[in-house]
């Protein structure tokens, strides 16, 4: 009996001394006080959340809260629930280190690029980043809770895509290996290009209306096709579901590019290249990596863009179609151009047109750069041009250049009714040209254009680009009338807005 009194005093004063360890939880108090909920609401929004998780063994009371905010640390499912109730009430997400509470298991941050390159984590990736953005009931406050990567801190990570290396295939052992070949295909062939032809879907979508009206669909499906990737499948339907993974990543990230979420973007760009080297696709991969290199363009950062674009020329250099060869020329002449160097860019514009003029019917071009057709060549090239011209002081050189190309583009898209976003960006990219070549009357007509497709697409980069478009005109001339009357119709057909928080 009194080893029994003697374990109890002993475990009481260890209960004494963890209790005069704690600290006050003040990021958890912090968060609390700001979301204006008393204890017992707290208590009862992180039961409801449990019971829907399925957990329900939870049953959270006001002292339970009291504990948490003194500095006591909840089990699982606790920590994740927290964070997804203040996600939701303040509109960010809110990690469960945010709230001063430790994570069940050590993994890379939600917000990083560095991650291992292995199809596990991958997929549990992929399925923790898009689960928070859909947790979210309104987009782009995500893109706020992120940090974007950029120099060796985005470089050196994508280097390792071409590292040889464990890929989900290889880390299950060969006793699950061949577990999962007795138990056969758990997706159905017909299922399987059902998943893939979704996909197509949703890209001619993104090209018809821009990225703001179909992002948080794209997203959902990702979330599937992890959640797919989590059963047993057979191999080849493994690699074509991590093709799909990859396919539906880039265009999240493409779609959050489009309405401004750089780092959502980011993050979505690197998830989709990880799922691509583990389905085996190296010019899937370039693809993506091109993409990288365009928003770094946009963000201003031309020498990571060239880096990231010799990547995906290195990584697909044997198994590149000619279409996809020209359109990563295209881009190389862009990040060229952004960084002030004429005789490669132009090099490297000629290279994108041969490569281009050997592309034939047979080549076996995926569905994903279908859309690098002969008015999106001379568009990048136009805007590589009109890009030099700037840098080199409105060089009316490199604007004649750029001239023919961009009026060529818009000619082709014109014609292109599956294209009306690059419509709308090469008709303002022609109005800055005639701007170049001081002819302001004739921009504004091509701006004007611009803006009634401004007004069917849901897509802050043409937004933004007439926006500066315009006040670069009012700049310029803002004595000329046709300049003053684009103005106002500006104003009221597309004021400023927060667009980029309110997508579906």
């Amino acid at each position: 009996m009194g080893g029994n009194v003697s374990g109890a005093d002993g475990a009481g004063r260890a209960d004494r001394q963890e209790r005069s360890e704690k600290r006050p939880n003040e990021q958890l108090n912090s968060w609390f006080l700001r979301s204006g909920w008393s204890k017992g609401e707290l208590a009862r929004q992180v039961n409801r959340r449990a019971r829907q998780l399925g957990a329900h063994h939870i049953s959270t009371d006001t002292s339970r809260v009291r504990r948490w905010l003194d500095g006591e640390q909840p089990r699982e499912p606790i920590p994740k629930i927290l964070s997804e109730l203040f996600s939701e009430r303040f509109g960010c997400v809110v990690g469960v280190e945010d709230i001063g509470l430790r994570a069940a298991h050590q993994s890379p941050s939600v917000g990083g690029v560095d991650m291992p390159w292995a199809g596990r984590q991958t997929i549990e990736l992929l399925s923790e980043f898009s689960r928070s953005d859909l947790m979210l009931a309104r987009r782009g406050f995500l893109g706020t809770s992120l940090a974007l990567s950029a120099g060796p801190g985005l470089i050196e990570p994508m280097q390792r895509w071409l590292v040889p290396g464990s890929s989900s295939r290889e880390e299950r052992s060969d006793g699950a290996a061949q577990e999962r070949s007795r138990r056969g295909t758990r997706l159905s062939k017909p299922e399987l290009e059902l998943l893939e032809s979704t996909t197509k879907m949703f890209r001619q979508w993104d090209a018809q209306c821009g990225g703001g009206l179909r992002r948080k669909a794209v997203v959902g499906q990702l979330h599937e096709v992890t959640d797919l990737l989590q059963e047993p499948q057979a191999e080849a339907t493994s690699r074509r579901l991590f093709k799909v993974a990859a396919e539906l990543a880039e265009l999240a990230g493409w779609m959050s590019y489009d309405v401004g979420l750089h780092p959502t973007a980011q993050k979505y760009f690197v998830l989709a290249l990880h799922a691509a080297k583990e389905a085996g696709d190296r010019p899937l991969g370039s693809y993506i990596l091109s993409n990288m290199s365009r928003q770094m363009i946009h963000l201003g950062r031309p020498d990571d863009a060239l880096e990231l674009i010799h990547l995906g020329q290195y990584g697909s250099r044997e198994t590149a179609t000619p279409r996809t060869q020209a359109m990563l020329y295209a881009m190389e002449a862009r990040a060229y151009a952004s960084m002030g160097q004429p005789a490669k860019c132009k090099r490297a514009v000629t290279m994108a047109e041969d490569c281009f003029a050997d592309c034939l019917p047979g080549d076996g071009d995926p569905d994903w750069i279908r859309f690098f057709s002969e008015a999106e060549l001379n568009a990048e090239n136009a805007h590589s041009f009109r890009d030099l011209a700037y840098v080199a002081g409105r060089s009316p050189t490199y604007a004649s250049l750029a001239r023919p190309k961009m009026e060529r583009a818009v000619e082709l898209f014109s014609q292109d009714p599956e294209h009306q976003r690059s419509y709308a960006l090469n008709l303002i990219g022609m109005a800055t040209v005639h701007l170049m070549e001081r002819e302001p009357e004739e921009s504004t007509i091509l701006a004007g254009q611009a803006l009634r497709i401004a007004k069917q697409v849901r897509s802050e980069r043409v937004n933004n680009r007439l926006r500066k478009t315009v006040d670069s005109a009012v700049r310029d001339f803002g004595g000329v009338a046709e300049v003053r009357e684009l103005t106002d119709q500006l104003a009221l057909h597309l004021p400023d807005s927060v667009e980029a928080a309110q997508a579906v």
